[in-house]
């Protein structure tokens, strides 16, 4: 089962290949999407990736959290849903 990770304090000249790169340390990436603002389509900082399975998700928490990247720390942690929430509609 795919296990997806909250990815924050992410520098804004990130990529989706830059991440999926850094998190295939701990295992197999199924997914990268990095946030953006509607008007500007700059990054908004965060990003979800998605792991193929839960130990890996784990594993990529505890090897990357708090670690540097592209000169910042970022902060790695199991993303939540969030009670009522039903995401944007585009």
């Amino acid at each position: 089962m795919n296990t997806k990770i909250y990815v924050g304090n992410l520098p804004f000249q990130t990529t989706e290949p830059d991440l999926k790169t850094h998190f295939s340390q701990a295992g197999d990436v199924v997914s990268v999407k990095i946030l953006k603002d509607h008007q500007t389509g700059h990054s908004r900082g965060f990003a979800f990736v998605e792991m193929s399975t839960r130990r890996e998700a784990q594993k990529a928490i505890s090897m990357l959290n708090k670690r540097g990247f592209m000169e910042k720390e970022l902060l790695v942690k199991e993303a939540r849903v969030r009670p009522g929430f039903r995401g944007r509609r585009y």
